[in-house]
Parts: C-alpha cells; structure tokens; sequence
C-alpha cells in the first residue's frame, strides 16, 4: 500500500529575477537537497510552489525551511547545498529564527563606513565558531571568504581591545627552492606569502 500523499501551496513571489535563481540554487541544488533530505517533491507553478510529502510533519518542515530560505535570499544571502541542509536542521531543532538574527547582524564596519555581513549560512556558523572558541579551524574551498572572515573578525577584536595584536601566519609552501637561497631580504621573502593577509 502506497503512503497518501499530502499536498500544500506556498506563495512564491519574488521581487526580482534573480531572487527565484538564488533561492533555486546553483543548477537547482538548494531545491535538490530539500527535496532529498526531506523526502519531498517541490513543484514551482507560477507564483504557487506545490509542495507534496507523505506526512503533515514534513509538509510542516518543508514549509518553514523554504520560507526561511526566501526570507534568506530577500537578504541577499548566496545559497547552496550545504546551506539548504543547514536551515533544514536549524528548522527541525525550533532554531530557524535565530539563523536569520545571526545572519543580519552587522559582523563588522569598515572605515568608510559599509558594514560587512556573512554572505551564507556557513559564513555565518563560521564567524560564531570564531566569537565562541579561542582555536577554529577553516577548511573549504578557495573564494569561500575563510581568510576574509577570519582577517574581519581580529581587525575587530583589535578595535574593541581584545586583544593587543594581530599575528599574521601562514605555511610557506616552497616550489623548488629553499627560502634561504631566494634573494632578497626576509621580508621581500615573506610578503609574498602573506599577500592575501595584507589584501583581505
């Protein structure tokens, strides 16, 4: 005997254009990984998102997890797989709200006076890894905004008197040759290393 099959409509209206593509996700994997880990069916139908599962319960979860999902986006969060997933179990533990306080809030401002925001629901859980604990590593790909964070997050706790000073590390992985034996002085040695540091 087949499970009955519940049905449910969502309103799904967005501003812009490119807010539906956002909330869809890179080729459709926000809307994948919702339907995968929930075990529903998503079916987009003009301004109507249909929403079928086999139980109330995950009919109820799938709809505050893609409800908070366009109430990320409208924020201009970029989202992705591992985001979907992460609203999802924020959801199903009653802590979606404070998903979306953690992601308004101003990380930090610059000189110029523009403030600086976790961009995605990792950023996010990164940046209140850092805040929570005195050793965190960050482990993911190029351009995910690890060494920006992490660079935002000291210039911080240097201007608030958190600390004294900031010590910039960093492996120096060598191409062939030895540090020693590369001309120049330590320091036109070093800064090369160090250049995404100074950057960010």
């Amino acid at each position: 005997m087949h499970p009955l099959i519940m049905t449910d409509k969502i309103p799904f209206v967005m501003e812009q254009a490119n807010e539906a593509q956002a909330l869809l996700g890179p080729k459709d994997e926000v809307f994948q990984a919702v339907e995968t880990e929930l075990k529903v069916a998503l079916i987009p139908r003009g301004e109507e998102l249909i929403i079928q599962a086999d139980s109330s319960e995950a009919l109820e979860v799938t709809k505050q997890v893609i409800l908070t999902l366009q109430k990320l986006v409208k924020k201009g969060a970029r989202l992705n797989e591992s985001d979907a997933i992460s609203v999802i179990q924020h959801i199903q533990v009653g802590k979606g709200d404070e998903l979306l306080e953690h992601y308004e809030r101003v990380v930090f401002t610059t000189n110029k006076g523009k403030p600086i925001r976790a961009k995605t629901v990792g950023q996010s859980r990164y940046v209140r890894a850092i805040e929570r604990r005195d050793l965190v590593f960050g482990i993911g790909p190029a351009g995910t905004g690890k060494t920006y964070l992490a660079v935002v997050l000291a210039a911080r706790a240097l201007k608030e008197g958190q600390v004294k000073r900031i010590i910039l590390t960093r492996p120096a992985v060598e191409a062939g040759e030895n540090l020693g034996f590369l001309p120049g002085d330590l320091k036109e040695k070093v800064d090369p290393y160090l250049r995404p540091l100074y950057d960010a």
